[in-house]
């Protein structure tokens, strides 16, 4: 029986989403036999500094895909909206599963969404992206850096220390621990717009045919038209998780898709955007098109000072 071992770190999300992958193969070939090889990354061990001033979600990625390079894996199962841009050479984003709810959710056990935040609440998320759309929404409240996993952030909010957090609504429905808070808000793409493959899982592979083939079965094509725009649009910008971007395609019933897009300060004082239908002829190049329109409205320029109040943490 032939071996396909999965790199996984250790949290609880990171383990559900690899066994989740691990029983999909295994139902669909019963001639491979899968194993979990946990890692711990560089970003599960810092966990004081914001990861915007360390290098982004990438680190999260850099001891996995040494791993595999290194032959001691042959896959890693990741949230695509931790995943960089440009793969390592060597390596394959060969699959994207269908996704799950794209939605960032607000937790909270006083208060069931955004509105009802009283003045000088004190949110937690260590997303630039949210960062920005909540002070453009609510400048009045106090945002401050939540890092940790999604169980940690959890303990941190019902002990008090947050009035209520920001996280993916993907990774509270997979883990079922939408229960452990009073409310569980799930926030509207008109409210805030989501990470770039946000709710999609990245299957990171070695370039190996039969690697390739088993990939192959966890394949969505709407989530890899989606992510490949979202993805392309952050790629043209030259983006990553050091500065403000949200962008969202959603394949229609009609073939079309609708492309959404926000980015800007992290103190919500400039932002800039657009929304697009794209039809189904016309998806190829839709995320770099998006970008280029906004890159000569200015996006460059605003991404840079973004980058430097990001630096300087005058947020």
């Amino acid at each position: 029986m032939k071996k396909l071992t999965i790199a996984t770190r250790g949290s609880k999300l990171a383990l559900w989403q690899s066994r989740y992958i691990k029983s999909v193969i295994e139902s669909a070939r019963p001639d491979i036999e899968v194993e979990l090889k946990i890692i711990i990354t560089t970003g599960d061990k810092i966990l004081d500094v914001p990861l915007a001033k360390i290098g982004g979600k990438g680190l999260f990625l850099k001891e996995i895909e040494e791993s595999m390079l290194a032959g001691e894996a042959q896959m890693a199962v990741h949230s695509l909206k931790d995943v960089p841009t440009v793969m390592p050479e060597g390596l394959i984003l060969a699959a994207i599963t269908t996704r799950e709810d794209v939605r960032d959710a607000m937790l909270s056990e006083k208060y069931p969404d955004i509105v009802s935040l009283p003045q000088g609440a004190v949110v937690g998320t260590s997303s630039l992206r949210r960062r920005m759309q909540l002070c453009q929404q609510r400048p009045d409240l106090v945002i401050k850096d939540l890092r940790g996993n999604v169980d940690t952030r959890i303990r941190k909010l019902k002990e008090g220390e947050f009035d209520a957090i920001i996280l993916a609504a993907a990774g509270i429905n997979r883990l079922g621990f939408s229960d452990l808070v009073e409310y569980f808000y799930p926030i509207s793409l008109d409210e805030m717009i989501p990470s770039m493959g946000q709710g999609a899982l990245g299957i990171e592979t070695v370039n190996e045919p039969w690697v390739l083939e088993i990939a192959a079965l966890l394949e969505d094509t709407n989530s890899r038209i989606e992510t490949t725009i979202e993805r392309e649009f952050v790629d043209t910008l030259q983006g990553g998780c050091q500065v403000p971007i949200g962008v969202s395609a959603r394949v229609q019933e009609n073939g079309e898709v609708i492309v959404r897009s926000t980015l800007g300060l992290p103190d919500g004082s400039e932002i800039m955007g657009e929304e697009i239908t794209v039809g189904i002829d016309t998806i190829k190049g839709a995320g770099e098109a998006m970008a280029r329109r906004l890159i000569e409205k200015g996006a460059m320029e605003l991404l840079h000072r973004a980058e430097i109040m990001a630096d300087g943490h005058k947020v």
